[in-house]
């Protein structure tokens, strides 16, 4: 059985083609110039707006203000309660730290768990405390989760818009007290979230 090759012959009508068709292209005149201006031309259907007529996503998250008077008031309460010794976060909806206050015998370990505590609150939108029976299980669990963690001393922090940062507390012996420094930060700038 013979084999024929199509290349060649397909290279054959290919290249006479293009030339005539450049041609074609360069040889314009004035009528087809107005032909081109009146003949429609096919576009693609604008696609449906996300969320804003721009396509953009706003994203509420507290000011620096009161980032630092949540800190400093759930600080404050710790240290009332004879726990001068703990590290306060303040985290924006992704775990951004926006404000953080160590205590002045606060353990390094304090920094990481405070901070780890306010950005899984302001994750799940949800007080630590509450999240964790979540975290139990024999399998993986949502403790797996990098950068977060399910023990009490996190509170979330909303708006209308849903949880916008979180207020992690880290270094008391009991979580529970860690929980009620940070519920003290929440009550501080409660006023202001409208």
């Amino acid at each position: 059985m013979r084999t024929f090759h199509r290349l060649p012959r397909m290279l054959a009508i290919t290249v006479p083609l293009a030339a005539i068709v450049a041609t074609a292209a360069c040889g314009s005149s004035a009528t087809d110039d107005a032909t081109a201006a009146t003949t429609p031309v096919a576009t693609a259907a604008a696609p449906a707006p996300v969320d804003g007529a721009d396509g953009l996503v706003s994203q509420n998250r507290l000011g620096v203000g009161a980032a630092q008077t949540a800190a400093q008031a759930a600080l404050a309460k710790c240290q009332t309660d004879g726990l001068g010794f703990v590290t306060v976060s303040v985290v924006d909806r992704n775990g951004n730290v926006q404000a953080m206050l160590r205590g002045d015998n606060a353990a390094q370990h304090t920094v990481e768990a405070a901070r780890q505590k306010a950005y899984t609150a302001a994750a799940f939108g949800a007080n630590t405390s509450d999240l964790s029976d979540r975290a139990k299980g024999d399998g993986a669990t949502v403790a797996d989760l990098p950068g977060t963690l399910f023990l009490a001393g996190g509170v979330s922090v909303k708006s209308a818009s849903g949880s916008i940062a979180g207020i992690g507390v880290g270094g008391a012996p009991d979580g529970m007290r860690d929980q009620a420094c940070a519920a003290a930060g929440l009550d501080a700038i409660a006023g202001a979230l409208g």
